[in-house]
């Protein structure tokens, strides 16, 4: 796996949408279980969604169940994260990440992308 490179973030209301992208570089990104990940200010980075190789199966934390939508497109080499109803204490960096299989570590890393949801 190549690079991988966040977009999508921004600053925002509660209760407003965003749509994270995240593009990979390299021939074998459907190879590769995607992952997102977020960290805020003084806190811990923190799982968020994950979604296997073909996209058959996703996985959420339980504070963004039912608000966030994890996706890919393996002909685009991209994985999105779709943001409903945003909620302040969403704000952070978020990370997209790679890793062979779902259940070995994640091993490449975005830059990330910011978003800062205001209330």
């Amino acid at each position: 796996q190549g690079q991988l490179v966040e977009s999508g973030g921004g600053l925002v209301q509660a209760g407003d949408s965003l749509r994270l992208s995240c593009a990979a570089s390299g021939r074998t990104f459907s190879s590769y279980a995607m992952g997102w990940f977020r960290q805020a200010p003084g806190k811990e980075r923190e799982f968020v969604a994950s979604i296997t190789r073909i996209g058959g199966n996703t996985y959420y934390a339980d504070s963004v169940k039912g608000r966030f939508t994890i996706s890919r497109d393996n002909a685009k080499n991209t994985v999105y994260l779709q943001m409903n109803r945003l909620k302040p204490e969403d704000t952070g960096v978020y990370y997209c990440a790679a890793r062979s299989t779902m259940r070995v570590p994640y091993a490449y890393w975005g830059q990330g992308t910011q978003v800062t949801v205001s209330s």
